[in-house]
């Protein structure tokens, strides 16, 4: 097994019509056995940027802390918050820093650029970045996550089916996969508003 599979994760970001949602899955466990049922994959790194980090846990939790820290940093020096690309810049310069001996984390960053043009990106272990006009995925789900996005997404959508949209996705793609599940976390987030929700799912 991958130390990228060890603690599984399914992360998920979609683009609608100047809005963008991210989804996780909820479990965290140490292979096949599960450990909590509530575990956050996704973070606020402002009002109009998240990011979702697969992998390793504990890698992921530590480059969260780097990652606030550099944007706190940014923030006090330049008195505006960071543009979605700028930090999406940001986050590959920190992954491939640690090229040698990496981070085994696989982030999803999504969020609201200047016009409320919404950007999404996801990177390797490493910091190469791939962008995507529609969706992109993470995490030991992504092969099923590739598959429901690709027949479910359409340009241009609402929030409301957004939220829809994505949700179905990844409960479908969840229970293709046994080391991610337990329900979901989606955030849809507009240029006045962010909303987060809970999904149920199968508990198995």
């Amino acid at each position: 097994m991958s130390i990228f599979e060890y603690n599984g994760s399914a992360l998920v970001a979609m683009v609608g019509k100047n809005c963008f949602a991210i989804a996780s899955d909820r479990r965290l466990g140490v292979q096949l056995q599960t450990i909590a049922t509530d575990f956050r994959r996704i973070y606020q790194i402002h009002d109009r940027l998240f990011i979702g980090l697969s992998g390793l846990a504990t890698d992921a939790q530590t480059l969260y802390q780097r990652l606030v820290f550099r944007h706190k940093l940014y923030q006090l020096r330049e008195e505006r918050d960071m543009k979605p690309e700028t930090f999406a810049s940001l986050v590959s310069a920190i992954l491939y820093e640690k090229r040698f001996g990496p981070y085994f984390c696989q982030p999803v960053i999504a969020g609201l650029g200047d016009e409320d043009k919404p950007f999404i990106c996801t990177m390797d272990s490493i910091g190469a970045k791939e962008l995507a006009k529609d969706f992109v995925v993470a995490g030991t789900a992504s092969e099923s996550l590739y598959g429901a996005c690709e027949a479910m997404f359409k340009p241009d959508m609402e929030p409301e089916e957004l939220f829809e949209t994505i949700s179905q996705a990844l409960l479908a793609s969840v229970d293709r996969d046994c080391l991610s599940g337990w329900g979901g976390h989606v955030y849809v987030v507009t240029p006045t508003e962010v909303k987060e929700r809970i999904l149920k799912g199968r508990m198995d």
